[in-house]
């Protein structure tokens, strides 16, 4: 493989107008298909075989007409301090914004007057409006609607915040990209100490996130896509492309300096590195791509692009990167800025670095950098015993925002709960008498001592004609639904508690009466997702793990590599979710990423941060063993191997791992609260694994195990392809540095 790898390099070095054409060409093309065949995207998601999901496809398929996933917006009014919203003239301003905010999209408005929706000294009230539509297809014109109706309150002297999933995102600057760029080029010119050769990690990088991007919106006219699939792309394909980029780009200066010719370089550069690039790459993908166990749509597409970001990057470092270095020439190795210290970014075994005392200090007291590592993963990873997930809401909006001051509004004047209601839906299909099944569960709820604000019972006026009216909806629909309102805020643990305690009421009902109920709404929905995910995180963890490990053993032909790599991990992914709790689920240090209010972790992260996470850390493990495994291949002792695999790639792995950082950290900060979590779960977890677990922890092990660190049963050693990832077959082959043969551009 690495001599086919060399050809590849050396070929684009050579016809470099031609590689350079293809992917500006290709840039070019899913641009104009971004123009003219892109789609919105959509942020639901349907997950079958669970109740909350399940009692909103029954009520489809009852009530045609209800649209039970429709879009809703509240709007929300305050009165003037010491007036009422019942006077006339603020009655009166209510009724008009709402009639603004009618669009041929809305199904349905409620105003806080006919609902009762108003605090007790009626200076505050919501009105709910709904839509046939789901909040994706919500219309500009509907959106505008909404504005205009705010706007209409306003000015007749009212207070008024709008909240809900009608309501359109409010774009904020774009500054992640531009602070991981900025990041990534000082770190690129710190190592490489010139602008031309940090320049070309950065424009690889750029080319395939862009590629990339663009292909995801051209997807989005033909399939539903989630607005963080883009998001997540990006983030992974700014990371892993300059990172990729960065590793061949190193080798390639290391062997200029080594005096190969600059084709000669590019191709063992490709070689050796590329090779370390393609299985760092595929383990990555495999993580990704593994997301689609679990049967979650979003999920599945978020990792599926992600995976493919991450493979586009790995063909850009191949091919993209050696054209520009035949562009560069000598600027790619020469043109260093004066005050930058000329130094190979592979070291020097002569050479006294702070990468070769660290790892000969490792090696020195490896118990104690073993054990000392160990504890303090432990220690940082205890937040993970009260974790708690949700699915965002607008609490989590940002501070200031239409949608968070809607929220806080509410939550101040009709109790928290008011802002999450619960859903009982209750099916009387198989009862003999419906009406008595939805009283009886109406009683069972009115039993349940604590957690609950109220019942809303089908209906609620004693009138005949009501009652009528629901008998005959009733015996139409054979459905009919209960609103329970929390005292506590939908992310809260004693709302999650009380859905489970709601259904262990109902639990009874269909031997009871021969109906059935089924809790929804936002919170229970996360509490069975959430459930979902855990339930199927096993087998995701074994697949990935598994197919990695297989993976790993290939390249390393050692047992004992994969699975010191695997154990590693777990300890990086411990530290990541340890210290997302502790920020942004405690309030520790929250306020320097912008985050005013604790909530629960975004329900996604754990099982998206294990498939990410691990796929990055695999990256630094084989960046830093292969050159470790190359040196012993080479005749150099075990110990002795790790000093100097460790000095070669200590820079470089350090400089991938401070860009990675900066990439995560840049999204850490914007006020999507789903980006931002991601963004800082990466930060902290690339932080912990490259410098924690892969530059202590590992040379520790690999110190105290010695050589059988690369032992292979005989018989899985014959059955195994040989990979030559270290490139020694292709060194080989080459003529030797002693005796140079010029080839090519120089």
């Amino acid at each position: 493989m690495a001599w086919n790898l060399f050809r590849l390099g050396r070929w684009s070095f050579r016809h470099r107008r031609l590689v350079a054409g293809a992917w500006v060409g290709l840039l070019v093309l899913v641009g104009i298909g971004a123009v003219t065949l892109s789609g919105p995207t959509n942020d639901d998601f349907e997950l079958t075989g669970i109740e909350s999901t399940d009692a909103f496809a029954l009520i489809k398929e009852r009530v045609p007409q209800a649209a039970p996933d429709g879009a809703t917006a509240r709007i929300v009014f305050a009165a003037p301090d010491g007036e009422a919203l019942t006077d006339p003239a603020h009655r009166a301003a209510v009724t008009d914004a709402l009639a603004v905010a009618r669009t041929g999209q809305v199904s349905g408005v409620v105003d806080p007057f006919t609902a009762g929706a108003l605090s007790p000294d009626q200076s505050v009230g919501y009105a709910t409006i709904t839509y046939d539509v789901p909040s994706v297809d919500v219309s500009a014109a509907s959106h505008d609607a909404l504005d205009a109706a705010r706007a209409t309150a306003q000015d007749a002297g009212l207070t008024a915040a709008v909240g809900g999933d009608a309501v359109q995102p409010e774009a904020g600057a774009h500054t992640a990209e531009l602070i991981g760029v900025g990041v990534a080029l000082v770190v690129l010119l710190l190592t490489f100490g010139s602008l031309v050769a940090a320049g070309m990690p950065l424009l690889t990088a750029l080319v395939g996130v862009g590629v990339g991007t663009l292909g995801i919106s051209v997807l989005t006219g033909f399939v539903d896509l989630g607005s963080t699939t883009p998001a997540l792309g990006t983030m992974l394909g700014l990371a892993v492309g300059i990172d990729y980029a960065l590793f061949i780009m190193s080798r390639y200066q290391h062997e200029v300096r080594q005096g190969r010719s600059r084709e000669e370089a590019a191709g063992v550069a490709v070689g050796t590195a590329g090779s370390a690039v393609i299985f760092a790459g595929l383990t990555v993908v495999i993580a990704l791509a593994g997301l689609s166990v679990t049967g979650i749509g979003f999920l599945t597409q978020m990792g599926l692009a992600g995976a493919g970001m991450v493979a586009l990057a790995v063909v850009i470092a191949l091919t993209l990167l050696p054209a520009l270095l035949g562009f560069a020439g000598r600027h790619a190795t020469d043109g260093r800025l004066r005050f930058l210290r000329d130094r190979d970014p592979e070291g020097d075994e002569a050479q006294r670095t702070n990468g070769l005392r660290w790892v000969e200090a490792i090696s020195r007291h490896r118990w104690a950098a073993l054990v000392g590592g160990v504890l303090v993963a432990a220690v940082l990873a205890v937040p993970v015993a009260s974790m708690q997930l949700a699915i965002p809401d607008d609490a989590a909006a940002p501070a200031g925002s239409d949608r968070r001051a809607a929220y806080d509004l509410i939550a101040e004047d009709f109790g928290d709960g008011a802002n999450g209601p619960l859903v009982v839906v209750v099916d009387t299909q198989g009862a003999d008498d419906p009406a008595a099944a939805v009283g009886a569960a109406v009683e069972q709820l009115g039993t349940i001592d604590s957690g609950v604000a109220a019942v809303v019972p089908p209906v609620t006026s004693d009138d005949p004609q009501a009652q009528q009216a629901f008998a005959q909806q009733l015996a139409a629909t054979q459905l009919a639904t209960i609103t329970v309102v929390p005292d506590s805020d939908p992310s809260d643990e004693a709302t999650r508690e009380l859905v489970d305690t709601i259904r262990e009421r109902l639990a009874e009902l269909p031997a009871q009466t021969g109906a059935r109920a089924l809790v929804t709404g936002q919170t229970a929905v996360g509490v069975d997702v959430a459930q979902e995910l855990a339930d199927v995180f096993p087998l995701y963890l074994a697949i990935v793990v598994g197919l990695a490990f297989l993976l790993l053993v290939l390249v390393f032909r050692s047992v004992l590599v994969p699975l010191k790599a695997a154990l590693g991990f777990l300890l990086s992914v411990g530290v990541s979710l340890g210290l997302t709790v502790a920020v942004f689920q405690w309030g520790w240090a929250s306020s320097l990423l912008g985050v005013d209010r604790t909530s629960p972790v975004v329900f996604i992260l754990p099982i998206l941060l294990t498939g990410v996470l691990f796929g990055l850390a695999m990256d630094y493990e084989v960046f830093l063993v292969t050159r470790m495994r190359e040196a012993w291949v080479h005749g150099s002792p075990a110990r002795q191997a790790i000093v100097i695999g460790f000095q070669h790639s200590a820079r470089v792995v350090t400089a991938a791992a401070a860009i990675m950082v900066g990439v995560f950290a840049g999204f850490a900060l914007t006020d999507d609260v789903i980006i931002k979590t991601i963004g800082f779960a990466l930060a902290v977890g690339v932080l912990a694994d490259a410098f924690l677990v892969r530059m202590t922890i590992v040379p520790a092990v690999m110190a105290i195990v010695g050589e059988r660190m690369w032992w292979l049963p005989g018989w899985l050693d014959r059955a195994l392809p040989r990979l030559d990832v270290e490139g020694e077959s292709l060194l080989r082959r080459l003529v030797p540095l002693d005796e140079p043969e010029v080839v090519g551009v120089q």
